[in-house]
Parts: C-alpha cells; structure tokens; sequence
C-alpha cells in the first residue's frame, strides 16, 4: 500500500503543467490496529524534498476548516498534513460528541502522542518530505495535541499553537523538546486562563525551550475560525484582528525556523 501511495504521487509531480495547482487528497494510514484518515496537501509543481507541516485538528475533528487551513500552508510553498487524531470515520457532529471525543484523549496524553506520532510517521513515507524541516501546528484541543508530540521528544523544528490547551500530565524535561515553541493565545480565553498561560511559561524556561507568547486583546477560545460566531461571551467567538495577526506571526515563524521561503 505503502509503495502504491508513493508511486500514485511521483506520477501527480511528474504529470503535473506549467501551471502549478494545489493537490489535496486522504491519505490512510495506522495508529496501533486502528486505521487513522489523514489529509494531505502540496502544490503540484514540488520536485525537491521540501519543508512539512503537520497540522492538527479542533475538537471536531479533520473538517473542512482544518482543510482549508492545510490548503493555505500549501499555498506558501510547504507541504501540509492533517493529522488525525480520532479514527476514520469520527467526525464529531455535535458539541457533545466533539467534546466526549476530545476528552478520551485529553485524559489519555499518551494515546494522544501514540496518534500524533503515527501522523508523524506516515508523511515521513513520502518523498518531497524534507525529514529535516518538520514543524507542527495545532488549533484549540489540535493545539495541545502538538504540544504534546514536542514534548514527547519528536524531531520537530518547532510548534505553534493557536488558541491551544497548553496544560499536560506530563511537563516536558530538560531537552525534551527539540524545535522552538511559538503560542498564539487570546487574552481573553477562558480555556487557558492567566494561571494556567503562566504554568506553561515556567514549565518552558524548566525544559530550556526557545518559546514565545503572542496574545491578542478582545480574543477568546478559538479566534482564528469564523464559525465559532461572534459573541465573546460564549467564551468562544471569531476575531479577525486575532485571525489576521496570528497568521502574520506563524509565517514568520515558519520562515525562521525553515530558513525558506
């Protein structure tokens, strides 16, 4: 399978125009015995190994939002890959579901690395994959996810995290985290209040991380999406000011920690 997934995309790169075009597609792939659902994202015109991003997903699950964000890091020359964290075929429909879902690994951080590692380990399969220039970015619970895969000790050159859950069981040891470490957090999170920011900034000076904190004023849980409405008082609502000036900040990052583009 391994091998026809392989030859299936040299042929896209090979047959590919003048006019270079983003190509999307779902990529399977194991976590354990369970069959994981990815989605895979690249311009077209790649003929050399070139820098990754894995992405992870909110609550909800890979969906269209997290597609179109895998879509636009594509867009500025870089590989993207959906990781899926839940199983093929789950795909919360309801915040309940969303939210009985997330808990499992929430509460589970070692299953959670198991996912974020197998995501980790199949686009290292693929030959336009610089396995040198791997990054990691995540969004609310997607956002802990690749924190969780930095702290395990993968060979990542750094992480972001948007309106992420920054708290873990297991804080990261001296040297356990390998790439730098850019947080993009609302002021007025109510999922990652100042106490719970501050726990996260003492365990990264105790592990010796290069980090930073980006927050935004008037922003809450999960800024950078639009459907999460526009009342603030929900604790969860799109600000376009926040959405704006975290992308600025993580392509900024992504061209430091690359050395590209």
């Amino acid at each position: 399978m391994k091998r026809s997934i392989i030859a299936i995309l040299l042929f896209v790169l090979a047959a590919s125009g003048v006019h270079a075009e983003i190509t999307t597609r779902s990529i399977e792939y194991m976590s354990g015995g369970t069959t994981m659902e990815g989605y895979l994202s690249f311009d077209d015109s790649i003929t050399q190994e070139t820098p990754t991003v894995l992405i992870f997903h909110e609550w909800w699950g890979i969906n269209p939002y997290v597609e179109r964000r895998a879509k636009e890091i594509a867009e500025l020359g870089y590989v993207a890959f959906c990781v899926d964290i839940y199983g093929k075929g789950i795909r919360p429909a309801t915040p309940a579901e969303a939210g009985q879902q997330a808990t499992i690994y929430r509460k589970d951080p070692m299953l959670m690395r198991a996912r974020a590692k197998a995501g980790l380990d199949a686009i290292l399969n693929y030959p336009f994959v610089d396995k040198d220039r791997i990054a990691a970015i995540g969004y609310c619970f997607g956002g802990g996810a690749a924190l969780e895969l930095a702290r395990s000790g993968a060979d990542l050159v750094g992480v972001a995290s948007f309106h992420g859950n920054l708290d873990t069981q297991y804080p990261a040891g001296k040297g356990d985290i390998k790439g730098k470490v850019l947080i993009l957090h609302g002021a007025d999170d109510p999922v990652t209040p100042p106490a719970k920011l501050a726990s996260f900034e003492a365990e990264m000076k105790a592990a010796g991380v290069d980090w930073q904190v980006n927050i935004y004023c008037d922003a809450v849980h999960a800024f950078t999406n639009p459907d999460s409405g526009n009342d603030p008082s929900k604790g969860a609502a799109y600000n376009k000011n926040a959405d704006l000036r975290s992308w600025k900040a993580l392509k900024i990052f992504l061209n430091e920690i690359f050395g590209s583009n």
